[in-house]
């Protein structure tokens, strides 16, 4: 049971991080082009926010709210 202020926090990194990785993940496919290492670094942490976010999803799924009893 979680309750709805940790579900809302939870559903916010879920989204930064999806959204922030994949804009890394674009800024590094964009950058790999005249600078490989940054590129490749950009890629690499880019890829693994979203992936984090998207096992947030699975984990969010699996929460239940704390009814207020």
């Amino acid at each position: 049971m979680a309750s709805s202020r940790t579900l809302q926090r939870l559903h916010q990194l879920i989204w930064a991080l999806i959204y922030g990785g994949l804009s890394a993940l674009v800024l590094g496919i964009a950058t790999a082009r005249t600078d490989a290492a940054v590129g490749w670094g950009l890629i690499a942490v880019g890829g693994l926010a979203a992936v984090a976010g998207v096992v947030l999803i699975g984990v969010r799924s699996r929460l239940d709210e704390a009814s207020g009893l």
